[in-house]
C-alpha cells in the first residue's frame, strides 16, 4: 500500500528536479525529457525545448482547438522555474508519481 502523501510527492520531485539539474549530462538518465514533461504538463503545451546553455524554454501554447502559438522565454534560474510549475491537483500527483517511479525515486518507509 502507498502511503506517499501530496506533500511528500512534492517534495521528491522538487528533490529529483535539483537532482536533475546537476546531472542533467548524465546519458541515460535523460532528465531533458522528465524537464519537459514538467513544462508540458504545468502550460498543456506541445513541442517544448529548453536551452539549459541560454536558460530559455521554446514552446507551442495552446490558443484555441488544435491551435497553438510558438513562444520562447528566458529564465534566470530553470531549476526555480521548473520548481514553481508543480501543481498539486490530483491528475497531476498521478502524472508525477509515475514520473517518480520512472526514475526509481523510493521514499523511505
Amino acid at each position: 500500500m502507498n502511503t506517499t502523501t501530496t506533500p511528500e510527492i512534492i517534495d521528491q520531485v522538487k528533490d529529483l528536479i535539483s537532482y536533475s539539474i546537476i546531472n542533467k549530462n548524465i546519458e541515460k538518465s535523460n532528465f531533458q525529457m522528465f524537464h519537459e514533461a514538467l513544462v508540458k504538463r504545468y502550460f498543456d503545451a506541445k513541442h517544448v525545448q529548453i536551452d539549459y546553455q541560454e536558460q530559455s524554454i521554446d514552446l507551442k501554447l495552446p490558443v484555441g482547438q488544435n491551435k497553438y502559438t510558438q513562444i520562447t522565454f528566458e529564465c534566470q534560474n530553470i531549476e526555480r522555474f521548473l520548481k514553481s510549475c508543480l501543481k498539486k491537483d490530483d491528475q497531476s500527483i498521478f502524472f508525477y508519481q509515475g514520473l517518480l517511479n520512472h526514475y526509481e525515486v523510493t521514499s523511505a518507509a
